[in-house]
């Protein structure tokens, strides 16, 4: 059984003009098939020896048909298929159903869609004959490729387009400079599609491009960056090697010249002039010049240099790494009086320079400068700058210790006047002559205080005040020996009890505020006043140190615990100055190693001979002291509780009502005054305290109301005197509340022509009585004094309670 696959006769006629290729299955001329592979799986003798019910091979089908009915590719025939309709023809795969259909009962196979050999170049089918009832096979399945036929559809394309390179200027002649590569998307093995060509469209006569390789080279030699340094190239690619009817597509390579140092450094004057003032700081800039270079970046940096000229040290030029400028600096200060201008010769050489473009000529330049100093008014200057003198600490005040001198450097030579900068001398240890200069002392010195003093002399020009030169004095005080030597330190000295005669139990040194040039020496000695100390001995050890010895044993504590040694020390100089020092010594109660456990005065130890007794009596006495000291502050704080009892938190006004009335103030059975004078009890240092406004009002004198008793004042005396005294307690108590609180009451006696007792309710009167004088008592009494000031003629005779910050005030 033979399995015949047909295609159509235009697609075998392709394929016999490509290459005689063709179809396993068809038949050729003669009625032998062709066998295009080479694989033994499918060689003819193979088919003759093992015979099969299906021969398969590959389908060709040609991509990009545009055709509006499906393209036929080929047809599907069993053996078995006797054409009575029993056989179905299925065919599964890579694109069956939705690519290639067949009709099951032909076996005839179509493409639906347009293909892209491009997108996939084969698709991989199986194909089955089966029963058309049973769908049981009739034949084994087998597996048969359709491959898509290149044509040419696709142009040539620059992946890596477009191209930026760069070639150095002055290059040679087919210096290569970049490679250009386009791929076709057709099929490179069949035909010519893939098969590309390159041209240069665009860049000549400058560059060139190898049609095979695509490499882009110089057309021409030694191209200058600094006339033209960027190139646009169009690069075409075209398949069919070329020829007419071939695909292409174009790229843009965009080449730019490289610096190479070819020029040399060039300044655009042969000569240059600035101008300066003298008076500019070293090292500021004099001024700029810069050489021009057309190369660019590493290529144009130069140095310069100063190669000739008359400044020599004054001035100096460095490289502006930014600008590449020639930079002049002052390296030394200028003076117009001495030179008023230099003459310099400025070189700019290239910094790196290429060996093969020396013949360019030389890569360096030179051009003149003159720099012209102008002058300025110059501050005066001082000779020396920094002046060094000395003075005693001795000297006294007006003592002349040196001179300063400065001159104006200006040929007006202006007169000067000397200062001295006081923030350098805030104390005004000194003064300097105005005219000559002359420094003397203004203060007495002290070297210990400060021994080196840093003055700051002004120069002012008369002519112009602005112009302040400044001079640095530097005085050093030389030392005298005006301190005495003292203790160096606090020194605590402790002394065992058990120590043994000769023991030394203190080593003491010395201090002098003082130096001496050739060093301190002290001398130690005991004062005069210890020489003949029968406890302690003082050694001079004669290297500034002395120590302090023990003349016996047996020291006791219990007899005496301190002892003070006074110590007389000398120093060496002229005169000699001494100082007595107290050196403290105590007695300890010290363990068998010497270290002291207990040291200074003994717990207090009942005398052997005072009975047990004795101090029962003592301590009888200690405690009836006791108890009458407090029964003495008990009634002395009884005494001054105060005479009339309020209740200090009640701060409501309060009305009091009598129903019995006097007989006014004729009556004086009704109220006795002596009881209201003896209520209060006033001592004389009290009575003294009256206040001088007080005084001043009435004729009553502090003396005379201390000589007078209260029972012979009169009644508005004595009650002013109960308002003071009680205004002073209340002053010193500490529980007087702190508001005020104003009670009033009225008194009527005998005569008295008022209606009724209430406060409320107070008619006026006829009554001489006068309260003017409660506006001369003070502040205090300034609401009585408005309230009762104008009550004159009034018969009230009215009793006030005044509670004030300081406590109640009764009147």
């Amino acid at each position: 059984m033979n399995f015949l696959i047909c295609s159509t006769i235009w697609l075998l006629s392709v394929h016999l003009l490509r290459e005689n290729m063709s179809c396993w299955g068809l038949r050729s001329a003669d009625g032998t098939p062709d066998r295009p592979h080479s694989d033994p799986k499918y060689s003819w003798d193979t088919l003759q020896r093992q015979k099969r019910n299906w021969v398969w091979n590959q389908f060709f089908v040609l991509e990009e048909y545009t055709g509006t009915d499906p393209l036929y590719v080929g047809k599907l025939h069993s053996d078995v298929d006797k054409g009575d309709g029993n056989v179905r023809y299925v065919l599964t795969g890579s694109g069956a159903s939705s690519i290639f259909t067949i009709d099951e009962k032909t076996g005839d196979i179509h493409a639906t869609k347009r293909l892209d050999r491009e997108e996939q170049g084969y698709y991989t089918l199986h194909a089955q004959a089966v029963d058309s009832k049973t769908n049981a096979p009739v034949e084994d399945e087998s597996e048969f490729i359709v491959k898509v036929q290149d044509i040419n559809d696709n142009e040539p394309k620059f992946l890596d387009g477009p191209y930026t390179a760069g070639v150095p200027e002055m290059s040679p002649l087919g210096t290569m400079v970049v490679q250009v590569t386009a791929t076709d998307a057709d099929d490179p093995t069949y035909g010519n599609s893939a098969r590309v060509v390159y041209s240069i469209i665009h860049g000549q006569p400058y560059f060139s491009v190898e049609p095979k390789t695509g490499i882009i080279r110089t057309a021409l030699p030694n191209m200058d960056r600094e006339t033209r340094n960027q190139y646009v190239l169009i690069i075409q690619a075209k398949d069919m090697v070329g020829q007419m009817g071939g695909l292409s597509g174009t790229t843009s390579v965009t080449v730019t010249l490289t610096d190479v140092n070819d020029n040399p450094p060039r300044f655009s004057r042969k000569s240059y002039q600035y101008s300066v003032l003298e008076s500019v700081a070293v090292p500021s800039v004099v001024a700029k010049l810069k050489a021009a270079d057309a190369d660019i970046d590493s290529n144009a940096e130069m140095d310069y240099h100063i190669i000739d000229g008359d400044a020599h040290g004054v001035f100096n030029i460095t490289t502006d790494e930014d600008t590449q400028e020639g930079v002049i600096f002052l390296q030394r200060p200028l003076d117009y009086e001495t030179k008023s201008s230099f003459s310099l010769k400025i070189e700019a050489t290239n910094r790196n320079i290429d060996p093969q473009f020396l013949t360019f000529g030389p890569f360096s330049d030179t051009a003149a400068v003159k720099v012209i100093v102008e002058d300025v008014n110059e501050p005066p200057v001082f000779y020396p700058l920094i002046r060094k003198l000395m003075v005693s600490e001795a000297a006294r005040v007006g003592t002349v210790i040196g001179m300063v001198s400065a001159s104006d450097p200006d040929s007006s030579s202006s007169a000067i006047r000397y200062s001295i900068d006081r923030n350098t001398d805030l104390e005004r240890f000194f003064n300097v002559d105005a005219l000559t200069g002359v420094i003397s002392t203004a203060k007495a010195l002290d070297r210990e205080l400060n021994s080196v003093h840093n003055l700051t002399i002004l120069a002012t020009e008369n002519q112009d005040p602005s112009q302040v030169g400044r001079g640095i004095v530097l005085i050093r005080v030389m030392d005298i020996n005006d301190n005495a030597p003292v203790f160096a330190i606090e020194y605590e000295t402790l002394l065992c009890e058990n120590a043994a005669p000769g023991q030394v139990i203190q080593t003491i040194s010395a201090v002098d505020k003082d130096e001496p040039p050739s060093g301190h020496h002290f001398y130690f000695s005991l004062a005069f006043s210890a020489s003949n100390n029968n406890n302690f001995t003082l050694r001079d050890n004669k290297d500034n140190t002395a120590s302090v010895l023990t003349k016996h044993a047996d020291f006791r504590r219990q007899e005496q615990s301190l002892y003070l040694l006074p110590v007389l020390i000398v120093d060496s100089g002229s005169p000699a100055l001494s100082s007595t020092n107290t050196l403290s010594v105590r007695v300890c109660d010290c363990d068998v190693d010497g270290i002291p456990q207990a040291c200074g005065t003994v717990a207090f130890s009942l005398p052997q001979g005072l009975s047990t007794g004795a101090l029962l009596a003592i301590l009888g006495c200690i405690i009836t002291l006791l108890a009458l000291m407090l029964l003495i502050m008990a009634m002395l704080r009884r005494r001054k509780a105060p005479l009339f009892l309020e209740d200090e938190r009640d701060v409501r006004e309060n009305i009091v009502r009598y129903d019995d009335e006097g007989g006014g103030e004729e009556d004086t059975e009704a109220f006795d005054m002596v009881a209201l004078r003896n209520l209060n009890i006033i001592r004389d240092s009290k009575v003294q305290d009256i206040s001088p406004e007080t005084a001043s009002v009435y004729p009553y004198s502090a003396s005379a109301i201390s000589r007078t008793s209260y029972k012979t004042l009169p009644d508005n005396i004595v009650f002013q005197e109960f308002i003071w005294d009680r205004l002073k307690v209340t002053e010193v108590d500490p529980s007087a509340p702190p508001y005020d609180s104003l009670q009033t009451y009225a008194f009527e006696g005998n005569g008295s022509v008022a209606d009724s007792l209430s406060t409320l309710e107070l008619p006026s009167s006829d009554s001489e009585q006068s309260y003017d004088y409660l506006s001369n008592w003070g502040p205090r009494f300034k609401k009585l004094a408005d309230l009762y000031g104008n009550l004159e003629g009034s018969s009230i005779s009215p009793s006030l309670s005044y509670h004030g910050e300081l406590g109640p005030i009764n009147i």
